[in-house]
C-alpha cells in the first residue's frame, strides 16, 4: 500500500476518532445536566469507569446510526415522509436506548423522553464536528465527494462520467427579476452577486415575461415540456369533463403533462439522462423525486417521495432538518405575532397549520431537493431541474419585499453556494443556471379592501343572495399540496365536480391570484357576451365598473374576443396592441398579445376577470388570501429572470443586463416572452453543452400514458 493511501486512511481514522471523542464528551456533559440520564450504577462508579461507559456508549450509538439507520428508514418508507421527519427524534432516542443496553458496562440508563434529547444533541454535535473537520481539510472533503460519486456511478451500471458539461437548472420559485436585482445590490445574496457583478463575472441576468397566467403551473409546464397551451389559470373549470383543474393537484398535473407530451410530440426537456426534483412536472426525466405529476400513482410507479429516503437515511441529516423545522415553526410564530401587534398592513392570517406548512417548504423540501441535486451532480447526470419553493410560500403571506422573505433569499443563496462547491468535485463540469417561473406583485386582498369576495360580487351582479358570512379563498401555494403529498393525505379537492344538476344556472367563481374565472356549469359551451347579458343583464357592467377590477375578457358573437373596462369601455380584442392598448393600458407592453392567446384556449372561462393594478405602486388586488400574489397581469408577477453562465449563448433578443453592470436598465420591455420561449432557450443551451439534442420524441407508450 503506497504512502498516500496510508495518509488518507490515517486522516479518515483521525476524523472518526475526533468525532467519537467529541460525542463521548457530549454524553458526559449531558449525563451531568439531565437528571434522568446516567452513566453509572446506582451505587456509584469511579470517574474512569464513567468515562469508559460514555466512550463505549458513544461508539455503539455511532455504529448503530451508521448501520441500522438506513435500514430503518428504508423500512419506514411506507410511512408518510412528513411523519418520518417528525419521528426522527423518537427513532434516534430508541437507538440510544439500544446502545446503552448493549454497553459492556451495563451501567448506562435513561428515561425514554431523555433519550430523545440526548440522541438529538449527540447527532447534531457529531454532524457539526464532522462538517467542521471536512471544511478544514479540503483534500478530505474532495476525496469524500469523489467516493460518493464513484459509489453512485457503480449503481448506475458503472458508466464513466462524460467529459462534456452537464446543466443544473435551479428554479427559485416566485422570485421576480427586480427582487433578485435588489437582493444582489443589498448584498443579501453574495453568491449571486459574485456571479453577476464580481471582479470576474461568470453569469448574465436576463428578464423575461410570462404569459397571462403568471403562475408555476403554466410557466413550469411550458419550460419543461415546451407548451402551456390551454392552461388559462392556476385553477379553471372544464365544461366537457365537468371538473375543476388545479395545477398543484397530482391528478391534474399528470393530465396536463400528458396533454403537453401529446401536443408537442416531445418527451420533455430532461429526456436524456435527466432528473426532476421538487417540480410539478417530470419533464421527461427518468429520475424523479418530489414530483407532483407522479404523486397520484400507486405502488412502484410512484417515485415522487424517493428523495425523502435518500435524505433521511442519514441520521445527522434527519436530526439537523428536524431541529431546523422546529426552529422555523417558532420563527414564523414570532414573526406573525410581531406583525399582528404592530398592526402591519396589508396582512393576512398566518395561524392554524400555516407555520408547519412554511417550515416544510423552507426547511424540509429545501434540504431534500438540494441534497437530491447534489446527488445528481455527483452521479454525473446530464440535466437536472429543481424547484425551490421557499420564497414563494413566505412571500404570499409576508409580502414579496418583507424582511421574512429577505431572510429566505439569504438561505437560498447559501444553497447556491453549496451547489457551486459541489460542482467543483463532480465527475463532469456543470453549468449552473438559476431562473424563476414568475414574480410576485404586492397588495392587499380584494376581500380586505372591499369587504366582499369576487364570488360575492358575481352573485350580486347575478341578483343572487350573498352570504353574510365571508368564506376565505384558499391559497394556491405549491407547498400546501406538497405537504399533503408527503403525508399521503388525499390531495384531490372535494366537491369540485359540477354538472347541470349542481345549483342550476349559478356561476362558479375560481381565483388564481389576481385573476378570477367565472363559469356557468349548466351551459356546455363558452357563453358569449350576448348570452350572459340575456341571462344576467347587470353582471358584466357590475364587474367592469367595480373599482377593484381592471378589465374583463368575454367572447362576443359579433366581435370574437372582447375586452371590457370601466365606464362602458368595450374594445374588440383584435383591435388592441401595444400602441392602442385600450383598457389594458396600465398593464404594460404585451398585455394585448397575452390576453389574445388565452382567448384562443378551449377551456377559457366564460368571464376572465383581471384585478385592478396600480402601475405607480406596482400593487394588485388578490382574489385569494395573499398579500404577495401572482396569476394574472400587473406588475412584478409577470417578470421573472434567467441567471445564466457566460459560457452559454445569450437568450436571443432578450433584455439582458451588461456583465458587471453598474447602472439601471435603460429599456424595460423584454423580447423573451412566454415559458415556451424559455424552453427553447434551455434546450439550445443543452445542445451547446455537446449533449444529445432534446427534447426527444416521446415513445408511443409515453404518448399513451
Amino acid at each position: 500500500m503506497d504512502k498516500g493511501r496510508w495518509r488518507r486512511l490515517a486522516s479518515a481514522a483521525g476524523r472518526s476518532i475526533t468525532v467519537w471523542a467529541v460525542s463521548t464528551v457530549t454524553m458526559l456533559v449531558l449525563a451531568g445536566v439531565l437528571p434522568d440520564f446516567r452513566l453509572q450504577s446506582p451505587s456509584g462508579d469511579s470517574a474512569t469507569r464513567i468515562a469508559v461507559t460514555a466512550a463505549a456508549g458513544a461508539g455503539v450509538f455511532g455504529l448503530l446510526s451508521a448501520l441500522v439507520w438506513p435500514l430503518l428508514v428504508r423500512t419506514l418508507l411506507l410511512v408518510p415522509a412528513f411523519v418520518l421527519g417528525l419521528l426522527v427524534f423518537f427513532l434516534n432516542g430508541s437507538l440510544l436506548l439500544i446502545a446503552l443496553r448493549l454497553n459492556p458496562s451495563g451501567h448506562g440508563d435513561a428515561a425514554p423522553e431523555t433519550a430523545v434529547v440526548v440522541a438529538a444533541v449527540m447527532s447534531a454535535v457529531a454532524s457539526a464536528t464532522g462538517a467542521a473537520l471536512a471544511v478544514r481539510d479540503d483534500d478530505a472533503y474532495r476525496r469524500r465527494l469523489y467516493r460518493l460519486a464513484d459509489r453512485r456511478r457503480r449503481r448506475g451500471a458503472g458508466r464513466p462520467g462524460p467529459s462534456t458539461p452537464g446543466v443544473v437548472f435551479l428554479q427559485l420559485d416566485g422570485v421576480g427579476h427586480d427582487v433578485l436585482r435588489e437582493a444582489i445590490d443589498r448584498d443579501l445574496m453574495p453568491t449571486a452577486a459574485r456571479w453577476l457583478d464580481g471582479p470576474r463575472p461568470t453569469h448574465r441576468l436576463t428578464r423575461w415575461r410570462t404569459d397571462w397566467s403568471s403562475q408555476t403551473g403554466a410557466s413550469q409546464l411550458g419550460i419543461l415540456h415546451g407548451t402551456n397551451h390551454d392552461v388559462p389559470a392556476f385553477r379553471w373549470y372544464e365544461k366537457d369533463t365537468q371538473e375543476v383543474m388545479v395545477c398543484n393537484r397530482p391528478t391534474s398535473a399528470a393530465e396536463l403533462q400528458r396533454r403537453a407530451v401529446a401536443y408537442t410530440g416531445d418527451g420533455g426537456l430532461l429526456t436524456v439522462d435527466g432528473a426532476s426534483r421538487g417540480n410539478l412536472f417530470g419533464g421527461g426525466a427518468d429520475e424523479l423525486a418530489l414530483v407532483l405529476s407522479v404523486a397520484a400513482r400507486r405502488g412502484r410507479d410512484n417515485r415522487s417521495r424517493a428523495g425523502y429516503f435518500a435524505y433521511f437515511s442519514d441520521p445527522a441529516n434527519a436530526v439537523r432538518t428536524a431541529m431546523s423545522f422546529v426552529a422555523e415553526v417558532f420563527r414564523e410564530t414570532g414573526q406573525s405575532t410581531r406583525a399582528r401587534l404592530q398592526r402591519r398592513r396589508p396582512r393576512v392570517g398566518r395561524g392554524g397549520l400555516y407555520p408547519f406548512v412554511r417550515a416544510f417548504a423552507t426547511v424540509v423540501e429545501r434540504d431534500v431537493v438540494v441534497a437530491a441535486v447534489i446527488g445528481d451532480m455527483l452521479a454525473g447526470r446530464n440535466a437536472v431541474y429543481a424547484d425551490l419553493v421557499a420564497y414563494d410560500e413566505v412571500a404570499h403571506h409576508s409580502g414579496p419585499r418583507s424582511r421574512d422573505a429577505e431572510r429566505i433569499l439569504e438561505r437560498l443563496d447559501r444553497s447556491l453556494a453549496l451547489i457551486e462547491k459541489v460542482a467543483e468535485h463532480a465527475p463532469r463540469p456543470y453549468r449552473v443556471v438559476v431562473l424563476s417561473d414568475h414574480g410576485q406583485s404586492p397588495g392587499e386582498t380584494f376581500l380586505t379592501r372591499y369587504g366582499l369576495s369576487l364570488g360575492h360580487l358575481v352573485r350580486a351582479g347575478c341578483g343572487l343572495p350573498v352570504p353574510r358570512k365571508v368564506r376565505r379563498t384558499h391559497s394556491g401555494a405549491e407547498a400546501r399540496t406538497a405537504v399533503r403529498a408527503a403525508l399521503r393525505r388525499p390531495v384531490e379537492a372535494r366537491g369540485e365536480r359540477y354538472g347541470p344538476e349542481h345549483h342550476r344556472s349559478e356561476p362558479l367563481v375560481l381565483a388564481s391570484g389576481n385573476l378570477g374565472l367565472v363559469s356557468f356549469p349548466d351551459v356546455a359551451h363558452r357563453m358569449s357576451r350576448e348570452e350572459i347579458d340575456r341571462r344576467h343583464p347587470a353582471l358584466l357592467s357590475t364587474l367592469a365598473n367595480h373599482p377593484g377590477v381592471g378589465f374583463l375578457l368575454v367572447r362576443s358573437e359579433e366581435h370574437g374576443g372582447l375586452v371590457l373596462g370601466a365606464h362602458g369601455a368595450e374594445v374588440p380584442l383584435d383591435r388592441l396592441d401595444d400602441e392602442h392598448p385600450g383598457p389594458l393600458a396600465d398593464f404594460g407592453p404585451g398585455a394585448a398579445a397575452a390576453v389574445r392567446r388565452t382567448h384562443s384556449f378551449p377551456h377559457t372561462a366564460d368571464i376572465m376577470v383581471n384585478s385592478w393594478y396600480d402601475p405607480v405602486e406596482g400593487e394588485v388586488l388578490a382574489f385569494e388570501e395573499q398579500i404577495g400574489s401572482h396569476g394574472g397581469l400587473g406588475g412584478a408577477q409577470g417578470h421573472p429572470f434567467l441567471l445564466s453562465p457566460l459560457t452559454l449563448s445569450a437568450p436571443a433578443g432578450a433584455e439582458t443586463e451588461p456583465v458587471g453592470r453598474d447602472s439601471a436598465l435603460v429599456g424595460r420591455d423584454s423580447a423573451l416572452v412566454g415559458a415556451e420561449r424559455v424552453h427553447e432557450v434551455l434546450r439550445r443551451w443543452l445542445g451547446e453543452c455537446d449533449g444529445p439534442q432534446v427534447p426527444l420524441p416521446a415513445t408511443p407508450d409515453e404518448q399513451a400514458a
